[in-house]
């Protein structure tokens, strides 16, 4: 983290220039038995590829709206960043009526609600390692089809505004300027004390509150997350192991 990042995608940069090989996701589904962990260096790249097929393929411009409708997952998070890399808003649960693009996860109930979207419709498949759908729902681009041949650099065409709109969860919009600092100066009463904390979080997206434990918290301070999904069909002994086997400092769930 640097004093002078003022939106979430300098301190995916400074995060990188510190330190590139350390973990910054580790992503657990308690469905399924996946655990997948990306270093900085790994996570920003998934974002620059996004940030690459926003910013080129789908022709998003800083301002315009891209609803999320999609669960806590390390792909979520590669999402938010990408927004933030190209000065769009992440709205997440957002109404995809009024949004330019809609992102969409694999159940019925997201891919529905995407379908009132105009604009480009992303379909995610959420399977381990990122992979594809085996038939890609009707209207929509399969994000594990389109973001491989996507460049490892992202530039932005114009430069991102800290003061303007990045983020609309819960109903509340926040600038990235606002995101960077409610990241901060929330951290120390959530336990993310520096660098090398380690929290584990079970919260959905769909809240500041999820987003700070399971993103911008560890982010902004130099810390990782394991973000856990269907956390609850965990045993509280296997919990209590993974988070010695994982070094977690703390917990949000």
């Amino acid at each position: 983290m640097n004093a002078t990042d003022r939106t979430p995608a300098d301190l995916l940069s400074s995060a990188l220039a510190a330190d590139p090989g350390r973990p910054l996701v580790t992503f657990y589904d308690d469905a399924t038995g996946e655990r997948v962990e990306l270093s900085v260096a790994t996570f920003a790249n998934w974002v620059a590829k996004t940030a690459n097929l926003l910013q080129d393929e789908l022709s998003v411009e800083p301002g315009d709206r891209v609803a999320l409708l999609l669960p806590a997952h390390w792909q979520t998070a590669v999402w938010l960043l990408a927004c933030a890399s190209v000065g769009a808003v992440a709205e997440v649960a957002g109404d995809a009526a009024g949004a330019d693009v809609a992102v969409s996860g694999p159940d019925e109930a997201s891919l529905t609600a995407a379908r009132a979207c105009s604009g480009a419709r992303i379909a995610l498949a959420l399977r381990p390692l990122g992979g594809r759908f085996p038939q890609v729902p009707d209207g929509f681009a399969d994000y594990a089809v389109e973001v491989p041949g996507q460049g490892d650099r992202f530039v932005p065409y114009a430069p991102v505004d800290p003061d303007e709109p990045a983020l609309v969860v819960a109903g509340r919009e926040f600038t990235g300027a606002e995101v960077v600092e409610r990241a901060r100066a929330e951290a120390p009463a959530r336990g993310l004390t520096g660098p090398g904390t380690r929290i584990l979080s079970g919260l959905p997206y769909d809240t500041w509150e999820g987003l700070h434990a399971g993103l911008y918290g560890p982010l902004a301070t130099g810390g990782s997350v394991v973000l856990c999904r269907h956390l609850e069909q965990v045993a509280p002994d296997a919990l209590d192991q993974r988070i010695e086997a994982e070094r977690v400092s703390v917990t949000a769930r």
